[in-house]
């Protein structure tokens, strides 16, 4: 027999006028109409069709609606009916309700009575079906849950990264054996523990218990975190809030990726880099000092082509000096060397505060409106070094300065999110095309279009941004419409103290 369908009913009635009748009303409802005029003929059609509803007389000769309707509730299919009779009494009313009847409409009853009645019925029918399906959908869930957690344990035990799984309290609930393996955790914690049990960071540690609780709104606002293991291991988390269906969180989930193989080679090179560049820098800073001699002797005796050639040559070699200089600034900030400066507390809207005043003659040339909002709160101060802090946030405002038109605006904010303070640099400049995003953060790389071929740079800024902020364990987030602007998100976690390794002197 098929499922019940609202859409299909049936009269049965020993009056032909009153079937026929009730036939043109229900059909004009974009009803199915069956009829029957006795009440072994309706069981049987029953047996046969999907009825939703039954329009039912009282008083037919041979079997009496009394036992029609008595059949129709021993199916138990849900099918709803409605008692029709010209002998309409209280008493019959009550027994036909107490037998499972839905209503009762007395003979001769007016076609907007009978539509109003049968309306209501398939609703109630519609309904019904509607509960009865989001049931299903329940039980099958749960009987499901078993093999469906079987398969995601079988993907999840294959992947090479560490993939740990908590709920909003911070206790583990699922966690691979990659995850035991890269952390070396006691293969006898099992789910369950607190998260602390699994990781000794600490830091680590608050970031999955602030995300698993809620406390972030958006992945933007999530940095990664890098592990430092003492056996020379280097591993990356990344993590993110499990989101229910109403955006409620659910937990944390977090991946972890051995990036040691990386770290090496980012080692070789950035020493590579250094030597190279150190060893150039002398005789470079040496021929420029000869060019600016040449030219203050020649002074105004040298023809108008010499000057030009030595004034070239003389800006070129300056700006391989820069050059250098931000190699040597990126291979020191790697190394994670020190100079005699320490990491000291550092108030951040002070420090955009200054660099905005120092920068305002640069926009002022340019006609643009440079604008540092004052955060509405007071920003705790982050223990950094200074010098490094001043480099990052200046590389951006001047990047947006380099890449906004004449007359346009910069704005810089900052305040807390989580346990981050959050430094946007938002612009209405030439901003970047999407296919070029990912290649913004490589050295000497410089998006070159008709309105940026004539900017001249290194193509280092932000690759000093990018490793000072994954030096002091942040992260930075690019938005960007071409046209538009750009909008560059920095978010520092907020320490009482920074490793020193983090410190960088830059020159």
């Amino acid at each position: 027999m098929d499922k019940l369908d609202p859409g299909k009913i049936l009269v049965i009635d020993d009056e032909q006028s009153l079937r026929e009748g009730a036939q043109r009303i229900l059909t004009r409802m974009d009803f199915e109409v069956f009829m029957a005029s006795r009440g072994d003929e309706g069981i049987a059609l029953l047996q046969e069709k999907p009825v939703g509803i039954v329009l039912l007389d009282m008083k037919m000769p041979g079997m009496d609606g009394m036992e029609v309707l008595k059949r129709i509730m021993a199916m138990e299919r849900g099918i709803i009916v409605i008692v029709i009779t010209g002998y309409a009494t209280v008493e019959t009313a009550i027994e036909a309700m107490q037998l499972g009847a839905y209503n009762f409409i007395p003979k001769p009853y007016q076609p907007e009575q009978l539509r109003i009645t049968v309306s209501r019925a398939r609703e109630k029918i519609e309904l019904a079906l509607e509960a009865e399906k989001l049931a299903r959908d329940r039980k099958r869930t749960l009987a499901d849950l078993h093999t469906e957690q079987s398969r995601t344990h079988t993907i999840i035990e294959s992947l090479p990264n560490g993939v740990l799984v908590t709920n909003p309290r911070g206790n583990v609930v699922l966690i691979n054996p990659a995850c035991y393996h890269h952390l070396d955790i006691d293969s006898d914690k099992k789910p369950g523990l607190p998260i602390e049990a699994f990781i000794e960071d600490q830091e680590l540690c608050q970031l999955i218990l602030d995300i698993s609780r809620g406390r972030y709104i958006d992945y933007t606002d999530i940095p990664a975190h890098e592990i430092d293991i003492n056996n020379g291991k280097f591993f990356l988390a990344r993590c993110r809030p499990v989101l229910g269906e109403k955006r409620e969180c659910l937990g944390a989930v977090v991946n972890i990726m051995d990036i040691s193989a990386m770290k090496a080679l980012d080692q070789l090179k950035s020493e590579f880099v250094a030597k190279v560049t150190h060893e150039l820098r002398s005789p470079l800073s040496t021929i420029h000092e000869q060019l600016k001699i040449v030219m203050d002797e020649k002074g105004e005796d040298a023809s108008e082509e010499d000057q030009y050639m030595l004034s070239r040559a003389k800006e070129k070699t300056a700006g391989l000096i820069s050059t250098i200089g931000d190699l040597l600034d990126l291979s020191r900030i790697e190394a994670g060397i020190s100079s005699a400066r320490e990491s000291t507390p550092v108030k951040v809207d002070e420090l955009l505060k200054g660099i905005g005043e120092f920068l305002d003659a640069r926009a002022l040339a340019k006609n643009q409106t440079l604008t540092i909002v004052q955060p509405p709160c007071p920003i705790p101060p982050l223990t950094a070094d200074f010098m490094a802090l001043e480099s990052l946030f200046g590389n951006l405002i001047s990047n947006a300065i380099n890449y906004t038109q004449e007359g346009g605006e910069i704005n810089v904010t900052c305040d807390v999110t989580g346990n981050n303070i959050r430094v946007r640099v938002r612009d209405n400049g030439f901003g970047i095309d999407a296919k070029y995003m990912d290649k913004i953060f490589d050295r000497f790389y410089r998006v070159k279009n008709d309105k940026t071929r004539f900017i001249t740079g290194t193509g280092l800024g932000l690759p000093i941004v990018k490793g000072i902020v994954d030096k002091l364990g942040g992260y930075i987030n690019v938005e960007s419409e071409v046209n538009k602007g750009t909008i560059f998100t920095v978010l520092l976690p907020q320490k009482k103290q920074l490793a020193h390794d983090a410190a960088m002197g830059l020159m």
